[in-house]
């Protein structure tokens, strides 16, 4: 073992003598060794690293510090260390040495620093004090890495994610479409992409006029993220809107959005929906609802409350016999739909936020805010953080129209006699309602109708008008199923020329299947 050997000549009466003091030095040459290994180290090390005094001055610069900053151990060595410091963040070192004076130790601050020649760097910092004997501070060390690289990186996978995002949500909206608006019927929508992961998601409504004042609502969610559900939205959302332009009953068209859906080439593809249609003249709302969450209705001077629906299961599970149900709503009342991203919170019942959205919405309505506002407070209520939600929230309101300023309806039989009896039922009424300039118009168009209804369909033949402030509507009912279909008739033909007179004058027309029979109506302008 390593020894340190001291020798001492001593004077004494029998002579000169040598004393020698052996001591062992092996802790102090393990300690010298350890040093030099770890002054190598930190020498050779790839990060910046430097030491300094508590008033910032530096007092060790190893070769990565040079590297790094451009600066020789000679140049740095006793210079203050705000040199590195760009001049907005000289007050950054200040407070950075005031906290290594308290004995804070600072893991992985990252910051601005600039080199010698001039140019900007981001880094990452850790700083700890260093102690004397009695563990007094006396400096402080940094490790210095140079992250602009990875700033970099990231910038541009932030950026990439950025375009991606809005790419997908360009095309989520784009699939949405735009709901025209609709004369009389009062709406206010709010569509929030999710804040996490995708954002696309797979929620759609969609307001569709069906003529003679009825209005079709839809809603719907495609379950899972992405742009494979926004896909599957677009699809449904186009096929959706198709249908229900036929007049189909809701139960009708969920049944066939269910075909559709198993057509899809996405396994195991579940979609809740639910589709009403508004009829202001009979003050009644059809629904059918595919699993998806209830409906609210917020009556003037009742409150909000739930529509009452069958509970039928979501698109997708094949084999189901939809069913649909009918509820009388008065003109001026507003329906409600949502989709689960508004109610659905992890930790939280769903029961329990339909309630708190009732709550909310009975308390908008009563401040007479209009939609607009009271969508807005049901945003501010159930997603207090915009910035948290991690599934896309639709919600949709819809006030009723008000009631038609006139409504006329009679009962005739399907025989020759209906054809002038209805006639002359137009035109009395016309006159009552002061629209006798249309008269002649509608006389013929009702009577086309009528002899349809007389030759080819089943009685009792029922004739329904209806006038609103800009147009009349007309309606012929009967008892068979069987549509009627537009052709183009030869010379030598004596019918299949009525629909075509019918599509030449009323400003709009169609068919649509009824519980029983069907419904021919046609609508002139006012």
């Amino acid at each position: 073992f390593p020894v340190e050997i001291s020798l001492s000549p001593l004077e004494t009466a029998d002579g000169l003598l040598v004393s020698a003091a052996v001591r062992d030095v092996s802790e102090r040459k393990a300690a010298e060794a350890r040093i030099t290994e770890l002054a190598a180290l930190v020498e050779s090390s790839q990060d910046a690293i430097l030491a300094k005094t508590l008033d910032g001055r530096i007092t060790y610069w190893n070769t990565a510090a040079q590297r790094l900053y451009g600066y020789t151990s000679e140049e740095a060595v006793g210079q203050h260390v705000s040199l590195l410091a760009t001049p907005e963040r000289k007050d950054e070192i200040t407070q950075l040495l005031e906290r290594l004076r308290q004995g804070e130790k600072i893991e992985h601050f990252e910051t601005l620093r600039v080199t010698s020649t001039g140019a900007m760097l981001d880094v990452d910092v850790t700083l700890w004090p260093t102690r004397d004997a009695v563990g007094t501070v006396v400096g402080a060390c940094a490790i210095v890495r140079d992250v602009s690289d990875r700033k970099r990186a990231e910038a541009e996978l932030t950026e990439l994610y950025r375009q991606q995002k809005h790419i997908a949500l360009t095309l989520q909206r784009s699939l949405m479409g735009t709901p025209p608006a609709i004369p009389g019927l009062a709406a206010a929508s709010r569509y929030r992409p999710a804040t996490q992961g995708a954002g696309v998601g797979g929620d759609w409504f969609d307001l569709i006029p069906l003529g003679a004042g009825r209005v079709g609502i839809l809603i719907g969610d495609v379950m899972g993220r992405g742009l494979e559900a926004a896909s599957v939205m677009g699809q449904l959302r186009s096929a959706a809107h198709a249908l229900a332009k036929t007049g189909m009953q809701p139960r009708q068209l969920m049944q066939a959005l269910d075909a559709v859906v198993d057509d899809l080439d996405v396994p195991d593809q579940l979609v809740t929906c639910c589709y009403l249609v508004i009829a202001p003249d009979a003050g009644s709302v059809t629904l059918c609802s595919a699993g998806h969450l209830p409906t609210l209705v917020a009556t003037p001077g009742d409150g909000v409350r739930r529509l009452p629906a069958p509970v039928n299961a979501p698109l997708g599970v094949g084999d189901i016999l939809y069913q649909q149900s009918s509820a009388a709503i008065p003109p001026g009342a507003a329906l409600v739909l949502y989709t689960d991203g508004l109610v659905e919170t992890p930790g939280s019942d769903i029961e329990y936020q339909i309630d708190k959205l009732t709550t909310v919405l009975d308390d908008a309505f009563k401040l007479s805010g209009g939609l607009e506002e009271a969508a807005d407070r049901v945003l501010a209520a159930l997603l207090p953080d915009s910035d948290g939600h991690d599934d896309d929230v639709t919600l949709l309101l819809a006030q009723l129209p008000a009631a038609p300023l006139d409504i006329a309806r009679t009962e005739l039989p399907a025989t020759a006699s209906a054809v002038s009896a209805g006639r002359s039922f137009v035109v009395e009424t016309l006159a009552a309602w002061g629209c006798a300039h249309r008269a002649d118009d509608v006389r013929l168009l009702v009577s086309e109708v009528l002899t349809n209804a007389v030759q080819h369909a089943e009685g009792p033949v029922a004739l329904h008008l209806r006038r609103t402030a800009s147009e009349l509507a007309v309606e012929v009912s009967d008892l068979s199923p069987q549509l009627p279909q537009p052709r183009l008739a030869t010379q030598d033909e004596e019918s299949g020329r009525g629909l075509v007179l019918v599509d030449t004058l009323a400003d709009s027309w169609g068919v649509r299947p009824e519980e029983q029979g069907k419904t021919i109506w046609f609508a002139v302008r006012l």
